[in-house]
């Protein structure tokens, strides 16, 4: 018999937690260790901004799998202890508390970690950042006892953090630096959109604006901005990007953009080593080089950097897609790009669309709000680079499906 296999998972994230589970339902019967720093098992984070921050959801709720898994399908978990570096020639990974752990097939899903905001007071009590389930945690309690917030940041995280604060009762100011809500992903004109359902619910924003320096006397009171205004608060969340974890690799591999750059099969240059998830800098066959944050990313990333470790050689061509619930609103979204031709069906106006965003007439990318079922027939579309009719893409009457070639 041929010695066992040792295969690491480096980040109990969502996509190492999926990752470690495929591995045992694809057969994978050696030794498999998963190293995570936080000191739970592999949880989903998009609750931790939603149901989980408002208390409509339990942390049991959260996890990829049952607690018990695990251990019942022989994972080890090394969880508490982080991953210091990953020897690429010597095929080791290095923990924080001095273990060695030798592989012959190792994943990186270390994730990412939120952008720092280096103004003064960012230290005083009551400035959070919102990550982990501590970090909801935290706020959920400040937000038991406050009535005024700050959010700054009006990303998804900041939205979504901004429409849970103003559930909860709270006043929510919003401090962003660009021009609308979610500017950078959405864009100006669907950004508006977005805005507006957030100042309908009473939701106060300063945009194209950032912070100075946060006062108070321990505990933050007040958020003194750039442009000279002061607002008075009792907390404050911080969400102004994140940077990805990739400092494991200590160099090795790392793209330009700073993760961890992979192949379309999620393999790096060093043979046996893959990356997924956040971290993961991705050559995507129809995107070119990309890195995307999201929860389905996550997941099918996972799964299929496990089926790589097992021999697989598909490349990874998920279109991507992702959606994020404000109010009583979802957005969606498919693909990665929104330059170009934007074709509506439906109405802005109403906040009721699908958004298409054509490339030299090539479908790229879509955006949806109360519109899903619009939004995930286009991903075959995106995938198989559809050259669509833009009336037929604004006729709510034709069927997406329709569109593809025979």
């Amino acid at each position: 018999m041929p010695p066992a296999r040792t295969f690491v998972v480096v980040g109990a994230s969502l996509a190492g937690g999926t990752a470690a589970a495929t591995l045992r339902e694809e057969g994978f019967d050696g030794r498999l260790v998963l190293i995570g720093d936080e000191p739970l098992l592999p949880y989903e984070r998009p609750g931790l901004s939603k149901r989980y921050l408002r208390g409509e959801e339990s942390a049991d709720q959260l996890f990829v799998r049952a607690p018990d898994w695990w251990e019942a399908h022989g994972v080890e978990a090394r969880l508490g202890v982080r991953a210091h570096a990953i020897d690429i020639h010597d095929r080791t990974v290095m923990l924080s508390d001095g273990q060695q752990i030798a592989f012959d097939q190792a994943l990186v899903a270390t994730g990412a970690r939120n952008r720092a905001l280096d103004v003064p007071g960012v230290d005083l009590d009551g400035v959070y950042q919102l990550r982990t389930v501590a970090d909801a945690d935290r706020i959920h309690r400040a937000a038991a006892r406050s009535s005024r917030a700050v959010v700054v940041g009006m990303g998804f995280i900041g939205a979504e953090v901004t429409a849970s604060l103003r559930q909860l009762g709270l006043e929510v100011t919003v401090i962003e630096v660009f021009e609308t809500a979610l500017y950078k992903v959405l864009g100006p004109t669907i950004g508006r959109v977005v805005e507006a359902i957030h100042r309908d619910n009473r939701v106060a924003f300063h945009f194209q604006e950032t912070v100075e320096r946060f006062e108070g006397s321990g505990h933050v009171e007040r958020v003194v901005t750039r442009g000279g205004r002061t607002l008075e608060c009792d907390l404050v969340v911080v969400g102004v990007g994140t940077e990805p974890n990739a400092e494991v690799m200590h160099g090795e591999a790392v793209g330009a953009n700073g993760g961890v750059k992979v192949s379309d099969t999620l393999e790096t240059a060093f043979p046996g080593v893959f990356a997924a998830g956040d971290v993961a800098s991705h050559a995507h066959p129809i995107f070119g080089r990309v890195r995307v944050e999201h929860f389905d990313n996550a997941i099918k990333m996972g799964e299929h950097a496990a089926r790589g470790m097992l021999g697989a050689t598909a490349p990874f061509d998920d279109p991507h897609w992702f959606w994020s619930d404000q109010w009583d609103h979802q957005i969606q979204m498919a693909g990665v790009s929104l330059g170009g031709e934007m074709i509506v069906r439906g109405s802005l106006e109403e906040r009721s669309f699908c958004a298409f965003f054509l490339d030299g007439g090539v479908l790229r990318a879509t955006v949806s709000i109360d519109h899903p079922r619009d939004c995930r027939r286009s991903l075959p579309l995106i995938r198989r680079q559809v050259r669509p009719d833009p009336m037929a893409l604004a006729d709510p009457g034709v069927d997406l499906r329709s569109l593809a070639p025979a």
